[in-house]
């Protein structure tokens, strides 16, 4: 199989961040889409490879074993063990004496490593290692990303989703955060020689609210009021996740005025029945003209 460069896949340099991967994705996901390229086969294999470019540099841990390992990085530990294995061996061998194990280079044995394993013809290193030939092995690790609203993150509710054509049915918890990532064992990619799957890593992306602003697990809401209802007081209807909620305004309340709801908030992850808070601010509506009443009410007000 011809070494596929993820890094050239998602357009980005090897030094890049993890933030710089997930943007690159994104866009290029967003371009490559099948929805957005239909019946078009150079599309839609430049997304599957995408995909697998990202469910690799996404992941850190995986992210370090391919630029060790390149191609065959999933095995990159296994090579590792075994190359252990062997020193062992040679040391022994030779009873401690001034030969005190093979020092094998890491890029020069491994690929050897990796066709023993897997019956490939070619060089000897790691034929003689007990269970190499039959060794089973963890399969790969995905990634994936589900989006929700602010609304959706505030109860908790099933999705399902497919992965690798199965369909995944998981519950997410009220109070889930944004860039939040859970592990589903056993949800990735099958094993080799028998070995256990990999597991399915998702991260959360929770989109911006229009009307609620969230801190934690506190909402900020910027609410308008008229000047009369500044100047004089009165009442307001604010909303809130679960309905709306008469507020008293006081009387001279100045523009950014802010008043805090106790427990109108988002709720707490994973802790039923805890909430955070509720700020709400006030911005005043100045009216756009006056009439002639008016001003000479303004007037009275200014001269009083």
């Amino acid at each position: 199989m011809a070494f596929i460069d993820y890094y050239k896949i998602l357009g980005v340099d090897k030094n890049a961040s993890q933030d710089d991967i997930k943007k690159a994705y994104r866009k290029l996901a967003r371009k490559l889409h099948p929805d957005l390229n239909p019946n078009n086969k150079e599309a839609e294999k430049k997304f599957k490879d995408l995909n697998e470019a990202n469910e690799v540099l996404s992941n850190p841990e995986n992210r370090a074993k391919y630029d060790k390992y390149g191609e065959n990085w999933k095995h990159g530990e296994e090579f590792e063990k075994a190359q252990k294995q062997q020193q062992r061996q040679y040391s022994q061998n030779y009873d401690g004496g001034s030969f005190q194990g093979a020092n094998f280079g890491e890029n020069d044995n491994f690929s050897d490593f990796f066709q023993s394993m897997f019956g490939a013809s070619g060089g000897g290193f790691g034929r003689s290692s007990r269970g190499s030939a039959s060794g089973k092995f963890k399969g790969q690790d995905i990634a994936a990303e589900l989006n929700l609203t602010l609304r959706d993150a505030a109860t908790t509710h099933q999705q399902t989703f497919e992965i690798n054509g199965k369909k995944v049915r998981i519950t997410i918890p009220a109070g889930i955060y944004d860039g939040q990532q859970i592990k589903l064992k056993g949800h990735g990619n099958p094993g080799v020689n028998g070995g256990p799957h990999g597991d399915l890593y998702i991260t959360f992306n929770i989109a911006e609210d229009s009307v609620f602003k969230r801190n934690g697990d506190d909402l900020k809401i910027d609410v308008n009021i008229d000047l009369y209802t500044a100047l004089l007081g009165g009442d307001v209807m604010v909303p809130t996740l679960d309905g709306q909620v008469k507020l008293k305004v006081k009387s001279v309340t100045q523009p950014g005025t802010s008043v805090r709801l106790k427990g109108k908030g988002f709720p707490v992850y994973k802790k039923e029945g805890h909430y955070g808070d509720l700020f709400v601010t006030y911005r005043i509506d100045f009216p756009k003209e006056l009439n002639e009443k008016q001003k000479e009410l303004v007037e009275q007000l200014k001269n009083s």
